[in-house]
């Protein structure tokens, strides 16, 4: 599967289209197919793989963990948040790129959609030119999101790692009546003879701690 980070148009892509469900021929089904078709059209032209177009039932989810696509599109003409709902569970381990095309221009559906994960919510005016435009900013900011993810989870990391050696620390000043030095000294040595990093001698010696209580 290529990165979805990465902006080639060879990117892995699966739509999710809820009319597939209901089978629509009237006024508003008759759109949705014109709207459907121009996605088609722009992904195609432009060289992205179209994995599968998939109905939102109650499958969603599993299939596209099947799938594993590099992104996500949904196109409903109204509000599509039970469908972002079952998409969100289904990316829950990997996240991607979603694309929200939809005639819901209302404030509260672009917020639910949002705060679920979507990276571009595009309202009406779906033709086929606008696609890739539309998927080049949707990686850009997926990408901004996941480098603010990994920076953040790297800081909370080493503030959980910093919290361990003190406490491993604190430990062996107190059984071996060490200055601090000394023990971060011996916590050092530790790490480097049996070639671990710091954090994980220090949660061994927690663990062996807690467990002779």
């Amino acid at each position: 599967m290529n990165s979805p980070g990465s902006a080639s148009p060879s990117l892995r892509i699966v739509v999710v289209n809820p009319a597939l469900v209901t089978g629509e021929q009237d006024g508003a089904g008759a759109e949705q197919a014109r709207r459907s078709a121009a996605l088609r059209i722009g992904l195609l032209e432009c060289g992205y793989d179209l994995v599968a177009s998939l109905p939102a039932d109650a499958w969603l989810a599993e299939r596209i963990g099947q799938l594993q696509p590099d992104m996500i599109i949904v196109d409903s003409a109204s509000s599509a948040r039970d469908i972002l709902e079952h998409i969100v569970i289904a990316t829950m381990d990997a996240r991607r790129p979603i694309v929200l095309f939809t005639e819901d221009d209302a404030p509260s559906s672009m917020d639910a959609a949002l705060d679920a994960g979507v990276s571009a919510y595009i309202v009406a005016g779906l033709q086929a030119e606008r696609v890739k435009p539309v998927l080049d900013v949707a990686l850009a900011r997926f990408r901004r999101e996941q480098k603010l993810l990994e920076e953040l989870e790297g800081t909370r990391q080493k503030l959980l790692d910093r919290k361990l050696v003190d406490r491993a620390k604190g430990l062996l000043m107190t059984r071996y009546r060490l200055s601090e030095d000394q023990a971060y000294q011996r916590l050092r040595s530790m790490a480097m003879n049996k070639n671990m990093k710091l954090a994980e001698i220090a949660q061994r010696l927690i663990d062996v701690e807690d467990l002779l209580g």
